[in-house]
């Protein structure tokens, strides 16, 4: 099976196969060599560094106990937020966080969140387990926390069950360096100066929890809406309109047809489900092989979705000014026995990993459209980074796949060409191994490699185009079982170790465990 994300003349392949400084997990078999060409003398667009983000939702346990504990808390914290999940998300280089949801944005009014935290209302969280929301954790803290581990926010407006007067009265409260009364409130409320707000999504889900709104009606709200979100910041701010969910196509055409020349992104979500079925969507740990191989292809639909509906915006915006933002996408499990079920707290296993790796190859190959990601969520809640439970904090294998590809952020896509074996469960074929490749702004070419098979190694081949590299080191990350994960009683199960590929006959060699994520850098 052969993947080609670019066009290219490939000469003869001349598989070699060596050893690299490694563990195999015990019981994996070797397999064919795969062919990989990186087309160096060929760059593509930009990966923008914000396909890397987060997305943080008033949900279960995702902001409050996971981002907050607040200044009082025995857990240690700087002004209330928690200082182990600072540290970890700073070593992540998260460039942007989507907050405060979901669909909890159209049922939140940003003013519960203002002021003295003692005085602010208490509100039933109606999405997300009837919970009590205190609304302690409010615009000032949400962009301070942004700012403290360099974040660009990326905030939702309420359109849903608010009105555009509210809309452009937060814009301005938030952004304005003027002497209004909203900035004075601002100020008032402790911030001097203004927040930088590139992006601002007028409502999310307007399918759905959003307001079960039809395509053509949505459309002529957001250009209602994005009129009276007038632009403060120096920089400005990135108007982004509620897209579709999974194959729906025709929300695209329509808002892209009606409301295309005033957004400046188009939202897509889409959940990795094993099943495929929505009221038992399988287990986050403990699953077969059938569900290993049915998530993994899953996680491969998204392709199909983004390139439908950048063909779709391609017809209204062939310049691709608009951007296609895929702000919620990630594994969505059945939920666990114990006190966080309902509220979407899952486990985070091997598996999860390699969905977030090849969900993350198929973003940079569609980097000339897709310029934004944001995971669902980023602590404790669905395919998460993070996981806490009072002073405890566990990083999840998702968390150090994003790690590994951080030198991807704002790096230049090169085309990769994989010869690569089918991996074949029952009626289900995928590539074996995944690829991607990108040269960073000092010249270092990195490369990703997946290898989706859970039973064989990859002996893998590279040959770099228009660019002489003889050695290559970075890091795999790999488990003996599917749904390795990491607990609060062993957070170090599993994590990244150190990976070579060694130079033969003009080509790198390596030696890809099954079941793995490898990045390296190329020297």
């Amino acid at each position: 099976m052969s993947r080609l994300n670019a066009p290219a003349t490939l000469a003869a392949w001349a598989l070699v196969f060596c050893a690299v400084t490694v563990a195999v997990p015990a019981g994996a078999a070797s397999r064919e060599a795969v062919a990989l060409t990186v087309r160096a003398d060929a760059p593509g667009p930009t990966i923008d560094r914000h396909i890397f983000g987060q997305f943080a939702e008033h949900l279960g346990r995702g902001i409050y106990g996971g981002v907050w504990v607040g200044p009082g808390s025995s857990i240690p914290n700087t002004d209330g937020y928690r200082n182990d999940v600072l540290a970890a998300l700073e070593a992540l280089h998260v460039p942007v966080i989507r907050w405060p949801g979901g669909c909890f944005a159209d049922d939140y009014h940003w003013r519960d969140g203002i002021g003295p935290r003692a005085q602010r209302p208490a509100r039933i969280n109606t999405n997300w387990g009837g919970v009590v929301e205190p609304n302690a954790f409010g615009t000032n803290e949400f962009l301070d926390f942004a700012e403290r581990i360099g974040a660009d926010a990326y905030v939702t407006g309420n359109v849903g069950s608010g009105t555009p007067h509210e809309m452009a009265d937060w814009v301005e409260y938030m952004t304005s360096g003027s002497p209004s009364t909203l900035a004075q409130l601002r100020r008032a409320n402790g911030r001097e100066r203004p927040w930088s707000v590139p992006f601002f999504g007028i409502g999310n889900e307007a399918w759905g929890c959003g307001g079960n709104m039809r395509p053509e009606y949505y459309a002529d709200l957001f250009r209602r809406y994005a009129t009276f979100v007038r632009d403060h910041a120096p920089k400005g701010i990135k108007l982004v309109a509620s897209g579709p969910h999974d194959d729906d196509y025709h929300w695209a055409d329509v808002v892209m047809a009606r409301a295309g020349d005033q957004m400046d992104a188009l939202s897509l979500h889409y959940y990795t489900i094993p099943t495929g079925n929505w009221k038992h969507k399988g287990a986050a740990t403990g699953f077969g092989e059938d569900q290993w191989a049915s998530t993994l292809q899953a996680a491969e639909r998204i392709n199909e979705y983004i390139t439908r509906d950048s063909a779709i915006m391609d017809r209204y915006d062939p310049q691709k000014r608009v951007a296609l933002y895929v702000d919620e996408w990630g594994t969505w499990y059945d939920p666990a026995p114990g006190p966080d079920r309902g509220v979407l707290y899952q486990q985070n296993s091997l598996r999860d990993a390699l969905v977030a790796a090849i969900s993350l190859n198929i973003f940079e190959r569609h980097a000339d459209r897709v310029r934004m990601a944001n995971i669902a969520q980023m602590i404790n809640v669905l395919q998460a980074m993070i996981l806490t439970r009072q002073d405890k904090m566990v990083l999840t294998p998702t968390y150090y796949v994003f790690r590994m590809y951080v030198p991807f952020q704002g790096a230049t896509e090169l085309p990769v060409r994989v010869d690569t074996p089918s991996y074949r469960y029952g009626a289900i074929a995928l590539p074996a191994v995944d690829a991607t490749a990108a040269r960073d702004t000092a010249g270092t070419i990195h490369l990703a490699l997946v290898n989706l098979d859970p039973h064989h190694e990859a002996t893998i081949s590279v040959r770099i185009d228009g660019a002489s590299v003889h050695s290559a080191a970075g890091e795999v990350l790999t488990a003996d079982a599917m749904d390795a994960h990491n607990s609060f009683a062993h957070p170090h199960a599993i994590g990244p170790a150190p990976f070579r590929g060694v130079s033969r006959s003009g080509r790198l060699v390596f030696r890809l465990p099954a079941k793995s994520v490898a990045v390296v850098a190329l020297h």
